[in-house]
C-alpha cells in the first residue's frame, strides 16, 4: 500500500471543464460588444434627435432672414427641443452603458479569481462610448449656438 497523499486535481485539468471556461470568455467578449452596439443605437437616435432639431432651426431661421416669414421663434424652440431630447438620451445611454460595463468588469473579475474562466483576454475601453461622449459636447456646442448665436454654428 502506498503512503503518498493524493494530489489535488485542478478543476481546469478536465478538457471539459476547460472548454467551458473558453466559453464562458468568450460570451464576455460577446456580451461587451452586445453592449458597444447598444450605445451605436443610442447614438444613432440621438444624433438624428440632434441634426433634424438644428436643421429645423436652420431651415426656419434662413425664411426669417429672407423675409418669407415673420417669426421663428416657435421653430426654433421645438428645434432646441429635440437636440435637448437628443443630448439626454445620449446622456442615458452613456450611463447606462458605463454601469453595465463596469457589473459586467466586476463579474468577469470574480469569476477570473475563482478560476472558472481566464483572464487572458483584454477587456478594453470601448471606442463607442469615447465616439458617444464626442458626440454629445458636438450636441452641446449645437445647443449654445442655437440658444446665444456664437459659435461656428450660427
Amino acid at each position: 500500500m502506498s503512503t503518498q497523499d493524493p494530489t489535488v486535481v485542478s478543476p481546469l485539468s478536465n478538457p471539459s471543464t476547460e472548454l467551458a471556461a473558453r466559453r464562458t470568455g468568450m460570451a464576455f467578449q460577446r456580451t461587451r460588444l452586445a453592449a458597444d452596439r447598444t450605445l451605436m443605437a443610442v447614438i444613432r437616435t440621438s444624433l438624428s434627435l440632434i441634426s433634424f432639431g438644428f436643421t429645423i432651426h436652420k431651415a426656419f431661421e434662413r425664411l426669417k432672414d429672407m423675409k418669407v416669414i415673420d417669426h421663428a421663434a416657435s421653430a426654433r424652440n421645438f428645434g432646441l427641443s429635440l437636440v435637448v431630447i437628443g443630448m439626454l438620451v445620449l446622456i442615458m445611454g452613456i450611463i447606462y452603458h458605463a454601469w453595465f460595463m463596469a457589473a459586467l468588469r466586476k463579474q468577469r473579475g470574480v469569476l477570473g479569481s475563482s478560476g472558472l474562466i481566464h483572464g487572458e483576454t483584454p477587456f478594453p475601453p470601448s471606442m463607442t462610448l469615447v465616439a458617444a461622449v464626442l458626440i454629445l459636447v458636438l450636441g452641446l456646442a449645437t445647443s449654445i449656438s442655437m440658444v446665444y448665436h456664437i459659435g461656428p454654428y450660427t
